[in-house]
C-alpha cells in the first residue's frame, strides 16, 4: 500500500477523527471508505443530467449547432465588442 499525505482544513480534519473514535477504527481507515465512495457520488451527479434530458433542446428558434458554433454566432451578435461610453 502506498503512503499519501495530505493537509486539510481543521473542521474536516474534526470530522474524520470524531468519526474514527466513534467507530474505533484508524483516521486512515475513515479516509480510505470515503475516498472509495467518492466515485459513486460522481455518478449521482451525472444523474442530474438523465433528471433534464427531456429539457435539453426545448427552446424553439435556436441553431441546431448552437453549441458547437457558440463562439460565431455571439461575434454575429456583437457580443465582446467594446461600445462607446
Amino acid at each position: 500500500m502506498k503512503t499519501l499525505t495530505i493537509r486539510l482544513p481543521e473542521p474536516l480534519w474534526a470530522e474524520i477523527e470524531a468519526e474514527s473514535r466513534s467507530r474505533k477504527v484508524s483516521k486512515s481507515d475513515v479516509v480510505r471508505e470515503r475516498l472509495e465512495l467518492a466515485p459513486r457520488h460522481r455518478q449521482d451527479r451525472d444523474g442530474t443530467l438523465h433528471a433534464i434530458a427531456d429539457l435539453v433542446g426545448s427552446v424553439d428558434g435556436l441553431p441546431a449547432d448552437l453549441s458547437a458554433q457558440k463562439k460565431a454566432y455571439l461575434r454575429a451578435k456583437g457580443y465582446g465588442k467594446r461600445r462607446a461610453r
